[in-house]
């Protein structure tokens, strides 16, 4: 029985500023996910904070708000077999430097803060995050 699912992907301001977008989408699709939806956008800091709410108590919660209104991203709906899984595995660790080799943020990332892309952590902010960005 197949598991398609849908996930949301960021590239987050420093991937765009690095002209790695094709680079990262191209990493989903030979993966067998499919990029459904996909805009290139400037979020405003409160856009972010709503974004982020999840975050809010964290202490990088301002840093990350400001990090993601810094620049355009891009946003995507990726759909595949178990994608909120697979994206998670294509992605590696939030930290660069513990993400395993050939991982997006392993290959692009700059930092903990600057690690290149955002994937919705479970079906239900996949949700969440898909009807956020794209509203109809």
């Amino acid at each position: 029985m197949s598991n398609i699912e849908q996930t949301l992907s960021i590239i987050k301001p420093d991937a765009v500023e690095r002209n790695l977008s094709e680079n990262i989408k191209n990493i989903f699709t030979k993966n067998d996910l499919k990029i459904k939806e996909n805009k290139k956008i400037h979020i405003t800091k409160d856009e972010a904070a709503e974004f982020y709410k999840v975050h809010q108590s964290k202490p990088f919660y301002n840093d990350l708000c400001a990090y993601l209104s810094s620049g355009p991203i891009i946003v995507m709906i990726l759909e595949g077999e178990n994608a909120v899984l697979v994206n998670r595995k294509l992605m590696g660790a939030t930290n660069p430097l513990d993400a395993e080799e050939n991982t997006i943020r392993k290959l692009y990332g700059i930092s903990i803060d600057k690690n290149s892309v955002h994937g919705s952590d479970s079906i239900d902010n996949a949700k969440k995050e898909i009807e956020f960005f794209f509203k109809n």
